[in-house]
């Protein structure tokens, strides 16, 4: 029988023979993860039901990421029941202020994740780590906690939509815009509880980073995850980051590479295939209030600003804020702006300063935060006022999500937040390149 990428990893995460869209299975996990908004909630059911002891405390990571370091008494205590949580149970995978990052750029780094896992975690953009050949996964915080007992998960097998890239990027398109316009051509809606399979030529050629950033945003098209096929760029990055492997295949040339390499097989059944020419795709843009409402950058060009923020779990990684550098360097942010750059890990933020990008943001008149979720949901470090506007590399732009529900938020790529902030409206990096 031919499955999809997605259908193999489900199926050999259970005990089944054959699998099929739409059946409920129970799979066992290999990462539950929980973040300072999330894992509390879970963490007050474990203890509801009476619960000893966590399935496995290697696979579980809990990452206070959103509002930390600690704004206010609230997410202080949050944070909090993490740490006692994590210091009860052993739970190895604990990230306290100072090793701490956004949880979906760290457990890549770190190598919690690899290809032919099943991740779940409470918080909708774990389908982060499809870019790795993963099947990951947002849950509820009750389902989290019923994961931490059992090592579980009850799910339906989603159906796949094949998405087919051909073409080689346009300078300054990278795979922001790619999902960016995907999700303007489908709807919000458009991917509901299914997988979404990434293909192509243009795909083949992506790098991790950009790879990341589209499964990241799978969710925003209502799917149930986002997934690439593992090739070599993959293996290439897994060496790289040094990981520690969970389970590991040896490739050809006798390195031991983490994970398990599926691909779906030919005569693999769709839900439908979607292609698209990216030649034709310009740096987008999604307009306020939802990520749908994609279009160009040239469309957009009246459009004035008060903030730009760079980071994020979809944008907050090194090629990001090297972009951003390249576009800032000798220039300064316009004064009716304020540029808020965070790196989305401590490994990130470093390298940023052994590279002198981070002199780049100050000299041009932006700060350099520490590592945190911030302002995308609204939690700090760049609240909008009423009446403000803000162009972000994050990942959703709902009303009231960064602050007040009369202030509006614009999506672009790193290379276009940078150029807006310089020019004071949203700008082409053509415009100051």
């Amino acid at each position: 029988m031919a499955y999809t990428i997605t259908e193999k990893i489900l199926l050999a995460h259970t005990d089944k023979k054959t699998i099929a869209p739409g059946e409920f299975i129970y799979a066992k996990i290999d990462l539950a993860l929980g973040n300072d908004i999330t894992a509390p909630i879970a963490i007050q059911e474990f203890e509801a039901i009476g619960a000893k002891k966590v399935f496995d405390r290697r696979k579980i990571a809990l990452v206070p990421d959103h509002f930390t370091p600690a704004k206010d008494k609230k997410s202080a205590e949050q944070a909090k029941i993490l740490k006692n949580f994590a210091k009860k149970h052993k739970i190895l995978n604990y990230f306290e202020v100072g090793r701490v990052g956004v949880e979906h750029a760290l457990l890549p780094e770190i190598g919690l994740v690899g290809p032919g896992d099943l991740i779940i975690g409470a918080d909708s953009h774990t389908c982060t780590y499809g870019a790795l050949g993963a099947f990951s996964t947002g849950i509820g915080s009750t389902d989290l906690a019923a994961g931490f007992i059992t090592g579980c998960v009850w799910l339906k097998v989603p159906e796949t939509i094949k998405f087919v890239y051909n073409g080689k990027l346009k300078h300054w398109v990278g795979g922001k815009d790619l999902i960016l316009h995907t999700i303007g051509d489908i709807g919000v809606d458009g991917a509901l509880y299914m997988a979404m399979e990434f293909t192509g030529e243009t795909i083949k050629a992506l790098s991790m980073d950009d790879r990341f950033a589209m499964c990241n945003m799978a969710i925003e098209a209502g799917g149930k995850s986002g997934i690439i096929e593992p090739d070599a760029i993959t293996k290439k990055y897994i060496r790289s980051e040094g990981k520690t492997p969970n389970h590991s295949l040896h490739s050809g040339s006798g390195h031991a590479v983490k994970g398990v390499f599926y691909k779906s097989d030919e005569g693999a059944k769709y839900r439908k295939v979607i292609e698209y020419d990216v030649n034709k795709i310009e740096p987008q843009i999604s307009a306020p209030h939802l990520p749908s409402n994609s279009g160009p950058v040239s469309k957009f060009k009246k459009v004035s600003i008060d903030q730009s923020v760079i980071g994020s779990c979809t944008n907050g990684r090194i090629s990001d804020l090297r972009i951003a550098a390249g576009i800032l360097k000798g220039r300064k942010v316009n004064s009716r702006v304020r540029l808020i750059i965070i790196p989305a890990t401590q490994k990130i933020y470093s390298q940023a300063i052994k590279e002198g990008l981070a002199d780049i943001f100050l000299n041009a008149g932006g700060v350099f935060s520490t590592p945190s979720c911030g302002p995308c949901l609204g939690g700090h470090l760049g609240i909008l006022a009423s009446g403000e506007r803000a162009i972000a590399t994050t990942n959703r732009n709902f009303r009231g999500r960064m602050g007040h529900p009369d202030s509006e938020v614009y999506l672009s790529n790193p290379a276009v937040a940078a150029a807006s902030a310089i020019k004071g409206r949203i700008a082409h990096p053509e415009e100051v390149s």
